[in-house]
């Protein structure tokens, strides 16, 4: 065996492939940590603009509504313009924004200024998720993305530290002000982000030609649309059960037993949601190396299995210490699938109109599961937080039941 077969995997990574990781990394970690930071502090919003539950989660649903337009408009700007370019624009949009929701004196304007921040939201994922995949080998593709989806779980954990230090010294205010931080990232990744060669080298070779063919019509055409089809229904699914749960799980830790939360202050609720979040880091992590090892499928099946299998347990858990000790298998198993579609869905489009598909079928997946956290709010008013919880194993079965049926292996595939 030689010694480059020999060396560890890591070391076969140039700095380029380690400086565009890291730039798509903290921009999700920080677009997790501003979007995440109103449902850190959404009973402090709800008790002082006097919203219920049902408008609470709306409010979360007009986010998501927002940002799969914004995925989709920022997945043709990156296949026109370039991924670094769009990611930049989109960072600087949701910290913007964010910080804005801190001056809304009305349920009206905060939700203006949370339907704007979502347009950046889905902007950074297609962005960071088409420079990840273009710029990392195909053998290490599966890790690459693994390791920056893992960032949500970092800064959906810095959201609640935030919230739990800023929120007692000045409310929940201050705490949408903090959001502003992240644009910092974005002047970092454009002094010294390079565009994948991939993608610079079609634009070199055929110009304009390149340009025009980005477009969503492009997703639709013959040998493409079933991918597309495919793409966007899987995304349904595993975001409808995402976003119905993991919106709502701080206000069910600190939500009142009488009202069907399990009535944690916000100490331990702040603590049992990081000790969670440590859980999905691990979750996105191991999904990227085991995607890479065993494949892209049953990876998947696997992950979704279980969530659909532990949702329910969890919703009908009230006992603190049962909660600490779920949390973490819960968030592992219902977040890491999310480290899975950037790598096969950049093995099922071409380059040419990558970022694009990308774009499309995750966002449009969101735009969809939207619906989630008004949904979830909505059965929550009769029935409370936990047992509403368990309607969305329905989500995470049915995302099983289609990659079983229908995703081919793609593991090893080279991008063209």
């Amino acid at each position: 065996m030689s010694n480059t077969q020999a060396q560890p995997w890591y070391k076969e990574i140039t700095g380029t492939q380690w400086r565009a990781l890291v730039a798509a990394a903290a921009g999700w970690a920080l677009d997790a940590m501003d979007v995440m930071l109103y449902s850190m502090i959404l009973v402090q919003i709800m008790a002082e603009l006097q919203m219920d539950q049902t408008t609470g989660g709306f409010l979360a649903t007009l986010t998501l509504l927002s940002s799969a337009v914004g995925g989709i408009l920022f997945g043709l700007v990156a296949d026109r313009y370039g991924r670094t370019k769009s990611l930049m624009i989109s960072i600087l949009i949701y910290s913007v924004f964010t910080f804005l929701c801190g001056f809304s004196e009305t349920v009206t304007q905060l939700a203006v200024f949370r339907l704007l921040l979502g347009l950046g939201m889905g902007g950074e994922w297609v962005a960071g998720a088409a420079l990840i995949t273009e710029t990392w080998d195909a053998k290490h593709r599966g890790k690459a993305m693994g390791l920056v989806q893992s960032a949500w779980a970092i800064g959906y954990a810095l959201a609640a530290i935030v919230a739990g230090v800023i929120t007692p010294l000045w409310g929940w205010r201050g705490v949408f002000f903090f959001g502003i931080l992240p644009a910092l990232v974005a002047f970092w990744i454009r002094k010294g982000t390079k565009e994948p060669e991939i993608w610079a080298k079609r634009q070199r070779e055929a110009g304009n030609q390149v340009r025009d063919r980005s477009t969503l019509l492009g997703l639709f055409s013959s040998g493409v649309f079933r991918w597309t089809l495919l793409g966007s229904a899987l995304s349904v699914c595993a975001q409808f059960g995402y976003w119905g749960l993991f919106t709502w799980i701080p206000s069910y830790l600190g939500s009142p037993v009488e009202q069907g939360g399990a009535g944690l202050d916000i100490f331990k609720s702040t603590t049992w949601i990081v000790i969670m979040q440590t859980g999905a880091w691990l979750g996105y992590v191991s999904f990227g190396f085991l995607a890479d090892q065993i494949g892209r499928k049953i990876t998947f099946i696997l992950f979704f299995a279980l969530a659909a299998l532990l949702v329910p347990i969890y919703g009908m858990t009230t006992d603190p210490t049962k909660l600490l000790i779920l949390g973490p298998f819960v968030a592992y198993f219902g977040s890491g699938y999310f480290s899975g579609f950037g790598a096969v869905l950049a093995e099922l489009f071409p380059t040419a109109i990558r970022a694009t598909g990308q774009g499309f079928c995750y966002n449009f997946g969101r735009g969809v599961a939207a619906t989630a956290p008004t949904v979830v709010g909505f059965l929550a008013t009769s029935m409370g937080l936990g047992a509403a919880f368990g309607f969305l194993a329905i989500a995470f079965a049915l995302a099983a039941l289609l990659v079983w049926l229908f995703l081919p292996e793609t593991l090893g595939r080279q991008l063209s």
